[in-house]
């Protein structure tokens, strides 16, 4: 439940776009440009000035230039217990320096009420996350990973943020490799009704084996093709068998998942495929769909290529597959943000269905409106060779096998740091896989996704630097800060005051009232890393704090373990947003 708490940016914003309406009435809309910074002269500016100027300059004007335009802004500011102070630099920037006192309050009320009365609000009431995805009968790979866990945080960020967000697994469950597929089960077993996950063993293997029958025996090749349409045309044998096969993957997805945390809803390609028809009609009665070469094809301004929805043998593809979904999501869920995760080699296909979907008038042709959707791109993993991650077979890399040895090399590390002796063996399982799990998705989130990234073990897992394991050290420290006082911090909420006299308790409570602006830039964006960035520079800033300020013993003790709190409950919902389970002790 957030309350009516915004933040600092957009109380600033109000109370801004106030004085700019004093300042130039004739100038109509005039969008506060509020950012923080990090001068000296103030915590957050505003940098409306030189706009206005060349929007008035040469008119009826009373101002002889920006710098005039700036204090007249910071005049005509309203009264508000927000702001200490203000000054003009430069070109007419208005600097705005915040209250200490309120500061301190904001923090105070946060700790009472609970954090989730930061949360941002965003202009969107429902969003689907189209993620992870997939493919039946094959095992997920290294490729998965950054699907899952960018699209986990997103999601995260936007349920955070009180969007209810519809999490949809996209996987590939249907198309021309379950015809060999299918076969390859009639023939190996007999009883092939009754076979189960232990029978059919590592399905890795058996798409392996199907696909090498498929490719050296013509007569098998007929049958799986045959097999395709058999299964398309819905007969109950093949739909049996194709049930039964997505099945057994699905129980594997699942495993990772679980281990994950990952939470997300099946509805994969073949979900879509009874709408296709109707939307291809629809698309066609608005002169969208024409005929080229067999095909049927949408012809899109901008691109050289045209979109093909309906191949030249009759069947539908990926265009077809995706224009349905998005008018499913549409009109039959409601979402008004369709957020697609996948690498970044699928950015063409996803703008030419974006694009057809505008022309259609399901998405707005403003990019600042919604409905719209939009493609979260993604680089590829690299190994120390900086080609893609491989195992030393050449083989794609297992995600299971990657999160056993992740999980297994801190426990290693924890044993050897002498926690053996004084942990339990559960105490021991479920840190090593909080370090390890949270270690591989931090690694990959802190990084702009559009990047390629180097997957490092040795990096990843290093307690010095901006990793994960650092961060979770860093937390750990604050709850044994807290412990080690003695204080029962809730009675400290409710008795206690803060107090940000020292530059440093200010410095990391101004941090802190941040937290809410920047998971909302991150969300409007679609950019993890910028939360990471917080996260980390949070983790500084209250280094920088523990190092000069006192803590327990000194007269600012209940203040400043107030502030601790603070810092960790906003550490703590970080993670919660990276997926990451928090330590409480190392």
């Amino acid at each position: 439940m957030a309350n009516e708490e915004e933040n600092v940016k957009r109380k600033l914003a109000k109370l801004f776009e106030v004085a700019l309406k004093v300042t130039v009435p004739s100038v109509a809309d005039v969008e506060p440009l509020v950012a923080a910074c990090t001068g000296k002269f103030g915590d957050y500016q505003c940098n409306n000035a030189m706009g206005l100027w060349s929007k008035i300059k040469g008119k009826e004007t009373e101002f002889k230039g920006p710098p005039a335009v700036g204090q007249a802004i910071m005049r005509n500011l309203p009264q508000s217990d927000i702001i200490e102070s203000c000054s003009v630099a430069g070109p007419g920037f208005v600097n705005v320096k915040l209250s200490r006192n309120w500061m301190a309050q904001s923090i105070q009320r946060m700790l009472i009420d609970g954090i989730d009365t930061w949360a941002p609000r965003l202009p969107v009431r429902r969003a689907v996350v189209d993620f992870s995805s997939p493919n039946i009968a094959k095992e997920m790979h290294v490729g998965h990973l950054r699907s899952t866990i960018i699209g986990d945080t997103i999601a995260r960020m936007l349920e955070f943020s009180c969007v209810e967000v519809l999490r949809r697994n996209h996987v590939g469950d249907w198309g021309t490799q379950f015809g060999m597929l299918i076969e390859f089960l009639f023939e190996k077993f007999s009883n092939w009704e009754d076979v189960n996950e232990a029978a059919i063993g590592d399905l890795q293997e058996f798409y392996k084996e199907s696909k090498k029958r498929f490719d050296s025996d013509p007569d098998f090749k007929e049958r799986a093709q045959k097999a395709v349409v058999r299964l398309q045309g819905g007969e109950q044998k093949y739909r049996k068998a194709w049930t039964q096969i997505c099945e057994i993957s699905r129980n594997e997805f699942n495993r990772v998942y679980q281990r994950l945390r990952v939470q997300l809803e099946e509805k994969g390609e073949s979900f879509y495929n009874p709408y296709i028809p109707a939307v291809l009609e629809e698309l066609t009665s608005k002169n969208l769909v024409e005929d080229s070469q067999g095909a049927r094809v949408i012809f899109l301004e901008g691109f050289n290529i045209p979109l093909i929805v309906v191949k030249s043998d009759g069947g539908y593809n990926y265009a077809s597959t995706d224009l349905a979904a998005i008018w499913y999501r549409l009109n039959e869920e409601k979402a008004e943000w369709i957020i697609y995760v996948t690498d970044v080699g699928q950015q063409q296909h996803f703008d030419m269905v974006f694009k057809a979907a505008k022309r259609a008038g399901w998405l707005s042709t403003d990019d600042n409106a919604y409905p719209k959707a939009s493609h979260v791109g993604f680089g590829l993993v690299l190994g120390d060779d900086k080609k893609r991650f491989r195992t030393r077979s050449s083989e794609v890399v297992r995600l299971a096998d990657l999160l056993d040895e992740a999980k297994s090399r801190c426990k290693t590390t924890l044993i050897e740091r002498g926690k053996g002796d004084e942990w339990t063996e559960e105490e021991l399982e479920q840190t090593a896989e909080a370090l390890g799990y949270g270690a591989v998705k931090y690694a990959d989130l802190k990084n702009n996704r559009l990047t390629n990234y180097t997957f490092s073990f040795d990096q990843m897992l290093n307690d010095k630097g901006n990793t994960a394991v650092y961060l979770q050290y860093a937390h750990a420290r604050i709850c044994s800060i807290i412990r080690k006082s003695g204080k029962d911090i809730e009675e400290l909420k409710s008795m206690g005051a803060i107090v940000l006299d020292h530059a440093d308790e200010r410095a990391l409570g101004l941090h802190l009232l941040q937290f809410s602006e920047v998971v909302e830039e991150a969300c409007t964006n679609l950019l993890p890393n910028v939360l990471c960035e917080y996260l980390y520079n949070l983790s500084e800033f209250f280094t920088t704090f523990y190092s000069n300020c006192q803590v327990v013993g000194s007269a600012e003790e209940t203040s400043r373990l107030l502030l601790c709190e603070a810092t960790a409950t906003v550490m703590r919902k970080c993670f919660y947003l990276l997926g990451i389970v928090p330590v409480y002790k190392i």
